[in-house]
């Protein structure tokens, strides 16, 4: 199972709005099929390592990440191809909370005979996948908010200079990061301010997340790196609905999504932004800021991850904060979170907090 989930994050990023699912099939001890969710979501791990079985799956033990589907789709159901293999066993590592599968996979394996274990690495398998279990219970993706400052919590000078307060490593993690999400995420200031092409560089991969920007006004620069590769790699734009006729045309035109949503106080509503994100099928967004953007989705409590990489210098209280205002009065009304991951990443430190429980 272990190896299933390695293989199933493979697809992270690439199969939204499916679950990025692994499945390994052994027989006499040995692997005879492995397989992970193709790009877009489909064909489907099962099928993939049933392929690569072929007939000696007859007979086999199955071990997959997420209950095999039971409905008819744009494929038939994966649960009906591990019976027609005639598999021995299957183990799953959690059920699927999909009401169109929700134990209905299971069920049918069962039925048809075959040995169902359940729960084998399931906390593995669920974190694995929480951007697809985000989406179904909440009906918004799995935010991955990501922080780059000096250590007095800096983003950039009096003047706006912010290239690099990171090093070079700290860079290459971040692009890694963006290759496992499907959305990279920035506010209208900092697609302004940075003209950042929000695209992942020096990995060698073949696909791009999309590109999102919150711009309740759309006042973006038309003569920007995004505008001229929106046709290329994917640009959503989520809007207010008092935007500009002509700039939602023009925008149109050049190739992005537009996405109207709801404002409150004055921007955008941060739940029906991701509501609307998740309509439209992402299940992982991973936003970069800048300050105002992170603090509303830290103030909405939508943050579920926290990365932060913290780097040797300051720049003192003339400096943009990396998180905007948050209208605090006492300490007990901070959001907390609990410390994940701590490491060197070259001359920085990254930290990776989870949102605290209960």
């Amino acid at each position: 199972m272990a190896l299933a989930l390695s293989l199933g994050r493979r697809g992270l990023g690439r199969t939204w709005p499916n679950p990025a699912v692994g499945c390994v099939i052994v027989k006499g001890g040995r692997v005879i099929g492995r397989g992970w969710t193709q790009p877009g979501g489909r064909p489907h791990a099962e099928t993939e390592a049933l392929a690569q079985a072929g007939p000696a799956a007859l007979g086999s033990d199955v071990y997959v990440t997420l209950e095999p589907c039971a409905h008819h789709g744009k494929t038939p159901p994966c649960a009906q191809a591990l019976i027609d293999a005639g598999v021995a066993r299957v183990f799953v590592a959690v059920e699927d909370i999909d009401p169109r599968v929700a134990g209905q996979g299971c069920a049918m394996l069962r039925a048809a005979d075959i040995e169902v274990h359940t729960g084998l690495l399931e906390r593995e398998a669920r974190a694995a996948n929480a951007g697809f279990f985000t989406r179904l219970d909440t009906d918004r993706p799995f935010v991955t908010l990501k922080l780059a400052s000096s250590f007095d919590g800096r983003i950039a000078t009096g003047t706006g200079e912010s290239q690099w307060i990171t090093g070079p490593d700290a860079r290459r993690a971040v692009h890694a990061m963006r290759a496992r999400h499907d959305a990279v995420m920035v506010g209208g200031g900092t697609a302004r301010k940075d003209d950042p092409s929000l695209t992942v560089l020096g990995l060698g991969v073949d696909w791009q997340p999309a590109r999102v920007v919150v711009s309740r006004r759309l006042d973006l620069p038309l003569m920007s790196g995004l505008a001229r590769t929106a046709k290329d790699v994917p640009v959503i734009l989520c809007h207010g609905h008092d935007a500009d006729g002509t700039l939602l045309q023009t925008w149109h035109d050049l190739g992005a999504t537009l996405l109207p949503c709801a404002a409150k106080g004055g921007q955008l509503d941060p739940q029906d932004l991701l509501r609307q994100l998740a309509s439209h099928g992402l299940t992982r967004v991973f936003c970069e800021g800048g300050s105002a953007l992170a603090a509303s989705l830290i103030e909405a409590d939508l943050v579920d991850e926290l990365v932060s990489f913290t780097a040797g210098l300051a720049i003192g209280a003339e400096g943009l904060p990396s998180v905007g205002a948050l209208g605090l009065g006492h300490l007990a009304q901070a959001q907390r979170y609990v410390l994940k991951q701590n490491q060197t990443i070259g001359g920085d430190v990254l930290h990776i907090w989870q949102r605290a429980s209960g």
